[in-house]
C-alpha cells in the first residue's frame, strides 16, 4: 500500500498540474483574443447578437446579401480556446463573399466542456437554423476553420446518423480531423509550421478528448464512415503539421462516393484565410470559398 505521506505528496502533484494547466487555459485564451483585436471590421458589417436555445451566438451580415442563404460557422481553437470575437472578422469576410448570412456561435469549451459538448452545441444550432429560423437545410452551408472545421465534419456525420436533413454544402479550413494525432506530416512538417506545434497538438487532443477514445468517429471524423456526405471544399496550407488531416480526410471521403474539392495551398500556414487583412493570399482563399458557396445554394 501506498504511505499517507505518499498520497499527500501525490495529491500535491495533481493540483499543481490542474493549476498548471488552467495557466495554460487562460495565457492561451488571452493572446487568441488579443490576434483577434488586431483585426478590423468594414462598417457595413451588422453583427447582432442572438440566442440559439441557450448558445450565445451572432448573426454576421452586409446590405447586399441573400437573406435565406445561411453559413453556420464554427471558430477553431483546438476546443479550448477561441470565441466570437476572434472569429468575427473571419466570418464577416465569408459573409461577403458569399452573399450570405453567417451564424457564428460561441460552442461549448474544453476542458470545462468537452467532448461531447461542443458537437452537441453543433447540432443543435444546426437544428435551431432549421426549426426556430425555418431555413431550408438546401440554403445552408456548415464551415469551420482547425478545430471548427472538425467540429464541422463530425456535425455533418452526426446528423446523417440520427436521420436530420444534411446541409447543401460544407467548407473546412485546415481541418482537425485526427486527435489521434497519426498524420505523417506531424513530423515532416515540423520546421516548416510557425503557427502550430506537435505537443500543443496533443495537449488539446487531451484536453477535449479526456476519457474518450481520440479515434471515437465523432470526435476524429477521419476515422467515421463518410458515406452520403454533402459536397466538401477543403482548403489547407502545404506548410503546415495539419496537411495530412486535410490530405487523408480527403482520399476516404472520395473513396465514400462524396464529393470532394481538395486545395492545397503552396507555403501557407494554417488557417491562412485568417490573416486576410494582412496578406492577399487569405483573401484570395475567401473568394474561393464565396464562390463555392454560391455554387452550392
Amino acid at each position: 500500500m501506498v504511505s499517507e505521506g505518499m498520497e499527500r505528496v501525490i495529491e500535491l502533484l495533481k493540483k499543481q498540474e490542474e493549476e498548471a494547466i488552467k495557466k495554460r487555459v487562460k495565457d492561451s485564451r488571452a493572446a487568441m483574443v488579443m490576434l483577434g483585436k488586431m483585426d478590423k471590421i468594414d462598417e457595413d458589417v451588422s453583427i447582432i447578437d442572438v440566442d440559439v436555445n441557450g448558445i450565445p451566438a451572432v448573426w454576421i451580415s452586409v446590405p447586399d446579401v441573400e437573406v435565406n442563404n445561411v453559413v453556420l460557422y464554427f471558430h477553431g481553437g483546438g476546443y479550448f480556446e477561441g470565441t466570437i470575437n476572434t472569429h468575427k472578422g473571419l466570418a464577416a469576410r465569408i459573409c461577403r463573399a458569399s452573399k450570405s448570412r453567417v451564424l457564428l456561435p460561441a460552442y461549448r469549451l474544453a476542458p470545462e466542456n468537452c467532448y461531447p459538448a461542443a458537437l452537441e452545441d453543433g447540432v443543435k444550432a444546426y437544428r435551431w437554423l432549421i426549426e426556430k429560423e425555418g431555413l431550408s437545410p438546401e440554403n445552408i452551408v456548415i464551415g469551420g476553420d482547425s478545430a471548427g472545421g472538425g467540429l464541422t465534419a463530425a456535425t455533418l456525420v452526426k446528423l446523417r446518423d440520427t436521420g436530420i436533413a444534411l446541409p447543401a454544402a460544407a467548407f473546412l479550413l485546415s481541418p482537425w480531423t485526427d486527435l489521434d494525432v497519426t498524420g505523417e506530416s506531424m513530423r515532416t512538417k515540423k520546421k516548416e509550421d510557425p503557427f502550430i506545434k506537435i505537443d500543443s497538438v496533443f495537449w488539446m487532443a487531451a484536453l477535449y478528448c479526456k476519457d474518450e477514445d481520440p479515434r471515437n468517429p465523432y470526435i476524429s471524423p477521419l476515422y467515421a464512415d463518410l458515406k452520403g456526405l454533402p459536397p466538401l471544399l477543403i482548403q489547407v496550407g502545404s506548410a503546415e503539421l495539419l496537411l495530412d488531416d486535410s490530405t487523408r480526410f480527403a482520399e476516404k471521403a472520395k473513396k465514400a462516393g462524396v464529393d470532394v474539392t481538395l486545395e492545397i495551398w503552396e507555403d501557407m500556414i494554417h488557417v491562412f484565410q485568417a490573416f486576410a487583412l494582412w496578406a492577399p493570399e487569405g483573401q484570395q482563399g475567401i473568394d474561393k470559398i464565396g464562390e463555392f458557396i454560391k455554387s452550392k445554394t
